[in-house]
């Protein structure tokens, strides 16, 4: 930025950058340039208001009322404007570090005010800041539109047949209509494919007699004609069909195939979900964490949210892990009793945006203790596919390998965490509070009690939340010292969030596991305000997004993917988001700690 000319820097700052033309050069005109050392007053509460709208070009300044810091603003940040709308000094404005500030006189900001989206600028709150300020700096030159209405790629009607058609006219049916599908008129509707006929018909030595309502498939899955192709992409991954019935209202409009889905968006998840259905053998997991990485690139210059993302990531893995257990087993037979492969830690929490170690865990019927051998060798193989599908060993041990048992014994260690106190012990049961099934046919009804269960020891909860308020965002001191200081993206803002969400959920009861999803029932259950989740879920978005995007730069440049970033690689608006991120998730620890009676 400091090559940048004053205009040139002014037309790069929100939310000058969204002006017309006409109001731009209005402001370029009137444009002045001030300089103040550091120390200095520009205005006392109750004093005379400030007259200008001021736009940081260098150093800082501190906001103060009572004494108190309230904020400390730097480059890339503006201040002035509450004076400038009320016509009142509400705050202390102290210079922190010599100020090279640019400033628009009162006139000229009240004509930019006839801007709606400049005046919106100064009207909203911390959350809706968040929300629209991360740009999308794209990764990669491609570009879709991800928005588009799913109803657009329907190329005809849907092809019906009656309830009483035998399987041999509709395979007529579909092969005259040239449709891979059949809608069925039955109530509810249901729907036949040219898998069902491969995979209930041929494959089960039945004939063309046979009747269509012996293999049909519903009720029908089905998505409105006006959603985006992002959200039709989250039902097929949900069901793992490759076959998604458009509705308008009541009427069924057309059938959307996955191949639809593939040629209007090449690297999105469709494209890596048929990579992962037609793996043959182990050998062609490698590269699987590559096409990842590529779709998430994609995605995110294609406009999508990280968090959007991330949904996408854990179907998919989903999908390889089922895969994975299907190798498994032809292997070493049929399970002896039943089974759950279950995923822990931010892919429990369908979170993650890019693999990283593995969280898994295995549980198995009672009646399958005189059979640990067979398990232990499931977990073996599964891990190891997993690790060459990209996904490495976790360092920490969290892997089925070594957390395996049967339902009874998961119930008690679920018991004897509920006693721990210390950092361990509190680490392990955080790290499988997290848990979510993935593969297996096991009831996991007595864990899920058991989890449930929380809320009845507070002093457990409040050693949790204590370790959980433990990790705090870097202080305003930090946050200056731009070109030395680091920061943490996950310990340091990601990670406070979904720890003391956990806590928030185990509390209530909550059965949810994703971060915001907790937040939204802590919200229901009147612990959290709807201010303050719109805050502190604002701030998990933008933290996501920009630790995905500063991670997807250092992938294609061929380095290690890390947490870490410096302050000196970021933007002045960036920065001036993360703060507001991190103050956030403080004002919400504040009150978390009092809750709890956990000092900070």
């Amino acid at each position: 930025m400091t090559a940048l000319d004053p205009v040139a820097y002014l037309r790069a700052t929100p939310p000058f950058n969204g002006l017309a033309q006409p109001l731009f050069d209005l402001a370029a005109g009137a444009l002045e340039v001030g300089y103040y050392p550091a120390g200095s007053r520009l205005v006392a509460v109750g004093g005379e208001p400030l007259q200008h709208l001021y736009v940081i070009r260098k150093g800082s300044v501190r906001l103060e009322r009572e004494g108190q810091t309230l904020q400390v603003l730097e480059e890339g940040e503006t201040f002035g404007y509450t004076s400038l709308i009320t016509g009142r000094a509400t705050l202390d404005v102290i210079v922190e570090d010599d100020l090279l500030a640019y400033r628009l006189p009162a006139q000229d900001f009240q004509r930019l005010l006839a801007d709606a989206h400049f005046a919106g600028h100064f009207a909203v709150g911390l959350s809706q800041r968040l929300r629209s300020s991360l740009e999308h700096s794209p990764v990669t030159t491609f570009k879709a539109d991800l928005n588009l209405e799913v109803s657009q790629l329907l190329r005809r009607p849907a092809v019906w047949v009656a309830p009483s058609a035998t399987v041999g006219e509709a395979a007529r049916v579909m092969r005259d209509q040239r449709v891979s599908s059949v809608l069925v008129r039955t109530e509810p509707p249901g729907i036949v494919t040219d898998r069902d006929f491969r995979n209930r018909v041929l494959a089960e030595g039945l004939g063309p007699g046979t009747p269509l309502l012996d293999i049909v498939t519903r009720p029908l899955r089905t998505v409105e004609a006006a959603v985006p192709i992002s959200a039709a992409w989250t039902t097929l991954l949900d069901f793992g069909g490759h076959h998604l019935p458009v509705r308008r209202g009541e009427e069924i409009v057309g059938v959307l195939t996955s191949t639809d889905l593939l040629k209007c968006h090449a690297p999105g998840p469709v494209a890596v979900l048929r990579r992962v259905e037609r793996l043959a053998d182990r050998s062609a997991l490698p590269g699987y964490g590559t096409k990842v990485a590529e779709m998430a690139s994609a995605l995110l210059a294609g406009g999508l949210e990280a968090d959007v993302i991330a949904g996408y990531v854990a179907r998919l893995n989903d999908a390889l892990v089922r895969r994975v257990l299907a190798f498994a087993e032809a292997d070493l037979g049929a399970p002896p009793a039943p089974y759950a492969w279950l995923t822990m830690g931010s892919e429990g929490r369908m979170e993650q945006t890019l693999l990283t170690d593995q969280d898994n865990a295995l549980v198995f019927a009672d009646e399958g203790e005189g059979h640990r051998a067979w398990f232990q060798q499931l977990a073996e193989h599964v891990n190891g596919d997993l690790e060459a599908a990209g996904f490495p060993r976790c360092t920490g041990g969290y892997m089925a390998t070594q957390w395996n048992g049967t339902v009874s014994e998961w119930v008690q260690r679920f018991a004897g965490w509920f006693e721990a106190r210390k950092p361990q012990e509190l680490l392990e049961a955080s790290t499988f509070f997290d848990f979510r099934r993935v593969g297996g046919a096991l009831d996991l009804g007595p864990l899920e009690e058991a989890l449930s269960s929380t809320a009845q020891h507070p002093v457990f909860l409040r050693y949790l939340a204590h370790a959980a308020l433990d990790l705090r965002p870097p202080g305003s001191l930090m946050m200056r010292l731009r070109e030395s200081a680091e920061i943490d993206l996950k310990m340091q803002g990601l990670s406070p969030i979904t720890l003391l969400a956990r806590c928030y959920g185990l509390e209530i009861g909550s059965r949810e596991r994703n971060t915001r999803a907790r937040l939204e029932a802590a919200v229901k259950a009147g612990l959290m305000s709807q201010e303050v989740f719109s805050g502190v879920s604002e701030a998990y978005r933008f933290l996501l997004g920009l630790r995905l995007r500063l991670q997807l730069r250092l992938l294609s440049a061929g380095k290690a993917v890390v947490n870490r970033v410096a302050l000196s690689e970021l933007s002045g608006i960036e920065r001036s988001r993360l703060k507001d991120s991190f103050r956030a998730i403080k004002s919400w620890q504040d009150m978390a700690a009092y809750h709890y009676q956990a000092s900070l």
